[in-house]
Order: C-alpha cells, then structure tokens, then sequence
C-alpha cells in the first residue's frame, strides 16, 4: 500500500466531484432531494450532507501531503457509499438513485482507493 497517492489527479478528480456534490447539497438539487426522500432519510439531517462532502474532500487533498489520510477518506468514502447502496436496497429505491447515484460513486470511490493507493 502506498502512504501517498500516485497517480494523483484521480485524488484530486474525486475531491472535486466531493466539492459538487455538497454545493449541490446545501439547497438540494431535485434529483438530490429525490435521494434522500427515497431512502426516507429525515429531512432534518439533510443539512449534515455539504459538512460531510467538504470534509471529505479537505481529506482527499490533503491527503496529497498527509501519509494515509488520503486512502483512509477514501475507504471512507467506500463505506458511505456501501451504506448509502444498502439503504436504497432496503427501502427498494431502485433505478437512477442506486445505480447511476450511489452504484457509481462507489464505482469511482473504489477506483480511486485501488490505483491511487493499492496498485
């Protein structure tokens, strides 16, 4: 495993994809909102969203310089995503939500972790 990434610009790609989703987050996009209300994820919570997309992408980048922390975000990042798949499975919330959403974000995510820091 390596302590930094290399190559990076998947890194970088994925923090800023991070950066997207949580601007998208803090007045939910429709397809955003569709999300959360498909997995019955309680209005309330919505604004921890953009403060976890943001942390994850300060730890994506700053990984770059920081040994670890840029395969420990996104093994993270793996783990929202598989949690976020287990809740559409568990609510039946199949289609675009599953799997163009939250399917391939773990697609990427995963990705990322293996030829960035595995590889």
């Amino acid at each position: 495993m390596s302590s930094l990434p290399d190559p990076v610009w998947p890194v970088v790609v994925l923090a800023f994809i991070q950066i997207v989703d949580g601007l998208m987050c803090i007045k939910p996009a429709k397809f955003i909102a569709a999300c959360f209300e498909g997995v019955k994820w309680p209005r309330r919570f919505w604004w921890m969203m953009p403060p976890v997309k943001f942390a994850a992408a300060t730890g994506l980048i700053a990984g770059i310089w920081i040994p670890y922390l840029g395969a420990l975000t996104c093994a993270a990042l793996i783990a929202y995503f598989l949690v976020a798949i287990s809740m559409h499975v568990a609510h039946r919330d199949f289609g675009r939500n599953l799997y163009l959403n939250a399917l391939g974000m773990l697609v990427i995510c995963t990705a990322t972790g293996v030829f960035c820091f595995l590889v």
